[in-house]
C-alpha cells in the first residue's frame, strides 16, 4: 500500500455526482496517489467514467467536491486547471474539417493568453506528441477521415501536447488493435518513469490493468470496493463479487502481476 498520507494528486471528500437526479457516485472519499499509474477497473455502469469527469472537472457535483493542490477545483480558473491537468474523455468529438495538427495544437490552448501567442514551446510539445504517438504522417489528414484507433492517438497526443503533470484518461485504448493498445499503455508508463506523471485511465482488460497499474481501484455500485496495488486487489473472491466472474488468479509468467483466467461454460463442463 502506498503512503497515501504524504503523496496525493487529487482528493475527492464527500463526492457526489449525478445525471439529473440519479446519483451514480455517492458521497465518495477517495485519494489518488501522486507520480503513479492509477487505474479504475469495474463492470459497465460502476461509475468509473462518471467518476473521471468528476476528476477533470466535466462534471459539476451535487455534494463535496475535489481537490488539486489543496484548493477545490471547482473554484480555481479553467486555465489555471488546465495547466494542470489533462482530460481525455470517452466519445470525444472534434468538428468537422479539423486536420490532426490542428486537433493536437488545441492542448496549448491553455498556455496562451493575450501576451503569449503560439511559442517554440508550443511547437516542440505539438511535434513531440505527433511524433510519440506516429502520427507525423498523418498530421494534415482530417480528424474525420481517420480510423477509430487513429482518431483515438489523435485525441491521446493533444492530451499529451497540454504537458500536464496529471492525465485523466477514460478507456484509452478504445478502438485500437492490440500491438497499439500495448504501445499506448508503454507510452503512459514511460511518462510516468521518465516524468512522473500521475495517471488516472479507465481499462475495461484486468490484466493490462495489473500489468501497468501501481495503483487499483474496483469499483462496484458507484462506490470503492476495494484498492491498492494489483496484488492485493486482484483476487478471485474480489473478480466474483464485482463481475460477476468465476475465474482463476495466477502470475502472470511475463510481468509477475496478477493474471486473471476467467472460466465460462466451455471451461467448466470439461
Amino acid at each position: 500500500m502506498f503512503d497515501l498520507a504524504t503523496h496525493i494528486a487529487l482528493t475527492t471528500r464527500k463526492l457526489t455526482l449525478a445525471y439529473d437526479s440519479e446519483a451514480i457516485i455517492n458521497s465518495l472519499d477517495l485519494a489518488i496517489p501522486a507520480g503513479k499509474i492509477t487505474v479504475l477497473v469495474g463492470p459497465n455502469g460502476c461509475g468509473k467514467s462518471t467518476l473521471i469527469k468528476g476528476l477533470g472537472r466535466l462534471l459539476k457535483p451535487k455534494g463535496g467536491t475535489v481537490y488539486l493542490d489543496s484548493a477545490s477545483i471547482f473554484s480555481l480558473p479553467t486555465k489555471v486547471v488546465a495547466k494542470k491537468l489533462g482530460l481525455l474523455p470517452q466519445g470525444p468529438t472534434a468538428p468537422e474539417g479539423l486536420t490532426v495538427r490542428e486537433l493536437v495544437a488545441q492542448g496549448r490552448y491553455p498556455h496562451q493568453n493575450w501576451l503569449q501567442q503560439w511559442s517554440e514551446e508550443d511547437e516542440h510539445h505539438v511535434e513531440a506528441a505527433l511524433a510519440i504517438t506516429e502520427l507525423k504522417d498523418l498530421a494534415t489528414r482530417p480528424i474525420d477521415s481517420l480510423s477509430g484507433g487513429q482518431r483515438q492517438r489523435a485525441w491521446i497526443a493533444m492530451t499529451l501536447a497540454q504537458n500536464t503533470q496529471i492525465l485523466l484518461l477514460d478507456e484509452p485504448t478504445t478502438f485500437l488493435d492490440l500491438a497499439h493498445q500495448i504501445e499506448v499503455l508503454d507510452l503512459l508508463y514511460d511518462l510516468n518513469q521518465r516524468e512522473g506523471r500521475t495517471i488516472v485511465m479507465v481499462l475495461h482488460d484486468l490484466n493490462q490493468a495489473c500489468r501497468y497499474g501501481d495503483y487499483l481501484i474496483a469499483m462496484k455500485e458507484g462506490q470503492v470496493y476495494a484498492q491498492g496495488v494489483p496484488q492485493e486487489v486482484m483476487t478471485e473472491p474480489l473478480v466474483r463479487d464485482v463481475f460477476g466472474l468465476d475465474c482463476r488468479i495466477v502470475n502472470d509468467p511475463v510481468a509477475g502481476t496478477p493474471l486473471c483466467i476467467p472460466i465460462g461454460r466451455k471451461v467448466a463442463v470439461q
